[in-house]
């Protein structure tokens, strides 16, 4: 699929990978309807994206409200004319042993945000993305495929995306849709600094150094490379890459590996 010139929705765009996504979007020309819940983030994101020669329409969401997943796709479809590229990219996460988390609660949210937002938007669009012979990407995790302390939610998260969108893939095989689902490991955003304790308040913690991890640019440039190039799964960095090919054979040893540094 050559992005070129394209009508995409990007959720999550406020910030982080979202926000790179529209960026690189813009700087093909796409028509870009940019989501999320902080609409001055959002405003900041659009002069960008238009700076960069791209269209941008910005529509305030909360994906965990099927009624405003309705509503973004409606007013992508109606300003652009039809939609070419959905990209579910909304997500937060948490960071608590369960046997610390008091308020359970915070495993709906996670349900409805990182599953539910994305199944929703998918709904709304695929009649479409149908009509346009589109994509579908969605950002996942590595967590989708591996395991790890404090993550018991978030991982239960990714990993329905991946259950859902997998058979999707299947039952769409002869519409001419594509179902990209993006795997990056440790990415330079402010999520580990808003997931959420075993309260429910935010961690407020960044435990790695961005210097020494992926870029949410360069997690956006290769997310839509895996697009144009249509791939139906792509796993970001080498060691995401051997962690999920071993543990096929040796998951004992990936778990406790993954384990160590999740816990450092």
């Amino acid at each position: 699929m050559e992005l070129t010139g394209r009508r995409a929705i990007v959720t999550g765009a406020s910030s982080g990978i979202g926000e790179e996504l529209g960026l690189q979007l813009g700087a093909k020309r796409c028509k870009v309807a940019l989501s999320a819940r902080r609409k001055d983030r959002l405003e900041e994101t659009a002069t960008r994206v238009r700076a960069a020669g791209g269209e941008a329409l910005v529509v305030e969401a909360d994906v965990a409200r099927e009624a405003d997943c309705k509503r973004l796709v409606e007013e992508a479809v109606k300003a652009f004319g039809g939609l070419d590229l959905l990209v579910c990219n909304a997500g937060t996460s948490m960071t608590a042993r369960f046997d610390e988390v008091t308020d359970l609660s915070l495993f709906e949210r996670l349900m409805a945000v990182n599953y539910l937002g994305a199944v929703y938007c998918t709904g709304y669009a695929l009649p479409h993305l149908k009509k346009s012979r589109g994509t579908i990407a969605v950002v996942s995790s590595l967590f989708g495929k591996l395991v790890a302390p404090t993550r018991t939610g978030y991982a239960a998260t990714k990993h329905a995306l991946h259950g859902f969108y997998d058979c999707l893939r299947l039952e769409l095989a002869d519409s001419g849709v594509q179902v990209t689902l993006v795997c990056p490991a440790l990415v330079a955003t402010e999520i580990r600094q808003v997931a959420a304790t075993g309260s429910g308040t935010p961690s407020g913690r960044e435990p790695h150094d961005a210097r020494k991890i992926m870029s949410a640019a360069e997690c956006a440039r290769q997310s839509l490379r895996a697009i144009e190039q249509g791939k139906n799964e792509l796993l970001m960095t080498a060691s995401g890459k051997f962690g999920v090919k071993m543990r096929t054979f040796f998951p004992g040893l990936v778990d406790a590996m993954v384990a160590r540094r999740v816990v450092r």
